[in-house]
């Protein structure tokens, strides 16, 4: 069956907003600026050095660009102002977000932020570790009437660009992982923002607690099967014990406390824990989340385009 067209409009405010995007560099807040500034809502798209990102998804529309650092005050009250709504991305690596973010909610209910969406994980619920700390606190605390929390599952961008597996792809043509033959609902970036932009727009929250995946549960072999039928290379995943796949990425220079963490996660994939997928997407934006093998395809395709364009 086809894929049904990914265009779909959330219905709109009467007045336009003005949302602040934190991240706004990153996989996910930038196409977040982007689908907002499309849909003619004002954004003021925050990231640490206030310019342009890595350009994920370049905004349809201006957008007002602003430094914001979840650990400088200082860079705060420029960030919110004239705000109605935030998306909330929480700082990388900070192992207690609710310390750093937990009074920045505070300072945005207090400068007029009516509604939040706190970008989380599939592998955290409400009270858990982490992020899972600030979701508990939006639930506890009262400071928003409106708000949601989104839970995606593993990127398919993972796959691309520069990450880590992707590169290996390239180099290798191997996925080395420690999840074994478990399976994961890989969802789009652009889904998850698809979602974020209706949970911000909507004229209610679609729900407190929105678990994003893809249409279909994959393992990292189907996962290297999709991506050599479209490549045309032998690609294979290898199947390493959780201490393994954290000492080669210790030995890649990751810190060992991240390293162990994600051989962890790999390891609790194999168990089961992320072996599901939901109608989040498509429910809540009334499109078919994109399957892994269209957006590889069309990854792949583009990345091509790019690399044998001429040079002006």
């Amino acid at each position: 069956m086809a894929e049904a067209p990914r265009t779909t409009e959330p219905p709109q405010p009467a007045e336009p907003l003005t949302v602040l995007v934190t991240g706004a560099t990153g996989t996910t807040g930038s196409r977040v600026a982007a689908r907002l500034a499309a849909l003619g809502h004002t954004v003021r798209a925050a990231s640490r050095r206030g310019g342009t990102g890595h350009g994920a998804v370049a905004p349809a529309a201006p957008v007002s660009r602003v430094r914001f650092d979840w650990y400088d005050p200082d860079t705060h009250a420029d960030a919110l102002r004239g705000a109605d709504r935030a998306y909330l991305v929480p700082p990388v690596a900070e192992p207690e977000p609710v310390a750093v973010m937990g009074p920045f909610l505070e300072r945005a209910r207090a400068a007029g932020v009516t509604r939040v969406a706190l970008l989380s994980s599939s592998a955290i619920e409400a009270g858990g570790p982490g992020v899972g700390q600030v979701h508990q606190l939006l639930t506890d605390s009262g400071l928003f009437e409106e708000w949601s929390v989104l839970r995606p599952s593993w990127f398919m961008q993972n796959f691309t660009g520069d990450h880590l597996h992707a590169d290996s792809i390239r180099r290798d043509g191997v996925l080395t992982t420690a999840t074994g033959t478990g399976r994961v609902g890989f969802v789009d970036a652009d889904d998850i923002a698809a979602v974020a932009a209706r949970a911000l727009t909507d004229p209610l929250p679609p729900g407190p607690d929105l678990v994003v995946t893809g249409p279909e549960a994959l393992s990292y072999a189907d996962v290297a099967a999709v991506v050599g039928r479209v490549t045309g290379r032998a690609v294979r995943h290898r199947a390493v014990p959780p201490d393994a796949l954290a000492a080669r990425l210790t030995g890649g220079g990751m810190p060992a406390a991240f390293a162990e963490l994600l051989a962890a996660l790999d390891d609790g994939i194999g168990r089961g824990a992320e072996d599901r997928v939901t109608d989040t997407v498509e429910r809540v934006t009334g499109v078919r989340p994109r399957s892994f093998a269209r957006m590889y395809r069309e990854a792949y395709a583009s990345s091509r385009s790019t690399a044998t364009a001429p040079s002006r």
